[in-house]
């Protein structure tokens, strides 16, 4: 039975959504959240979705879209989402030769897409097209109920004995210079994050958008350590509409601050709220080499799942 591959619309939300949750079901979205990434990306990064249709029903969808935190006008990454009903048909392949057509006039020099290591049929999907692992990110979860705070009683008077503050995004209100502060902060913590493309900086106007005014952020979970009025490090929580867990955004610390306890001070604080608040699970990803960050979260109690494999197809030198 051969399908028919057309143009995303916005009509088609609530579908395309459906199939991600019934593939990713523990990693739920929603129309809501769809939308906003949709229309709240970077101005020059191209993107662009389909749909797959048999029978007059929408069963995959896929895209080709641009990373403004890795930009680089000639590389892409690629997502093909099939609805588990309807793989091993052909028509993940079907929507891979459209992404191929449609990509052809920007003379790509490479595609990037990932897959997690236990989804067997994905990884053989990506190898059987000459896609080459790069990168493994582990994803790690902590049990909220289960997590004991109190080795780490004192570890805040410590931050305070070197005149370092956890301060929320909610209690810097009153800082006129915040929302500058932080797109500053991220910018440069983001050039230490390890990726297999080199770092480019965003606009305040992406960052302000996407990040501070984004529907999932949770203001009292966005942590900033702070001495003197100098933004240091941050750590930020992040919500989701369709689920009660919650998932870590950007943890750093600037370089002259590292190796003190300012990042493991944020996550304690992280957690404080998530047990608070009646978050039961807190997920988390960290490239597979970076062990400052892994040991963080081993000491803590995450509990590492399958990894997430970054694939490259490089298609011009």
């Amino acid at each position: 039975m051969t399908c028919t591959i057309r143009e995303f619309s916005p009509d088609d939300y609530p579908v395309v959504n459906e199939i991600s949750n019934a593939v990713y079901p523990e990693y739920p979205g929603t129309v809501e959240e769809l939308r906003f990434n949709d229309e709240h990306h970077d101005p020059k990064c191209k993107w662009r979705r389909w749909v797959a249709e048999r029978q007059g029903q929408v069963v995959a969808h896929g895209h080709y879209a641009q990373n403004p935190w890795i930009y680089h006008p000639r590389k892409f990454s690629i997502g093909i989402t099939v609805h588990p009903d309807q793989q091993g048909q052909g028509i993940g392949s079907a929507l891979y030769e459209r992404l191929l057509m449609a990509l052809e006039p920007f003379d790509p020099l490479a595609l990037r897409t990932h897959a997690r290591e236990d989804m067997a049929r994905g990884v053989r999907f990506l190898t059987e097209r000459s896609f080459q692992e790069k990168m493994r990110d582990w994803e790690s979860r902590l049990d909220v109920a289960t997590f004991d705070p109190s080795p780490y009683a004192g570890l805040e008077a410590k931050m305070r004995a070197q005149a370092i503050e956890i301060k929320t995004l909610k209690e810097l209100e009153a800082d006129p210079k915040r929302d500058r502060k932080l797109y500053e902060l991220e910018c440069e913590l983001g050039q230490d994050v390890p990726d297999l493309d080199e770092p480019t900086q965003v606009s305040y106007d992406y960052f302000a958008e996407h990040t501070l005014h984004n529907p999932n952020l949770l203001p009292e979970a966005y942590l900033v350590a702070v001495r003197q009025g100098e933004y240091l490090g941050t750590s930020a929580l992040w919500g989701s509409k369709a689920s009660d867990e919650l998932y870590t955004g950007l943890t750093g610390v600037r370089r002259p601050y590292r190796r003190k306890g300012v990042a493991l001070a944020l996550k304690i604080r992280g957690i404080a709220y998530a047990k608070a608040h009646g978050h039961p699970l807190i997920k988390t990803w960290n490239e597979a080499n970076n062990r400052p960050m892994l040991s963080i979260n081993e000491r803590l109690g995450f509990v590492k799942q399958p990894a997430w494999i970054s694939f490259v197809k490089v298609l011009q030198a």
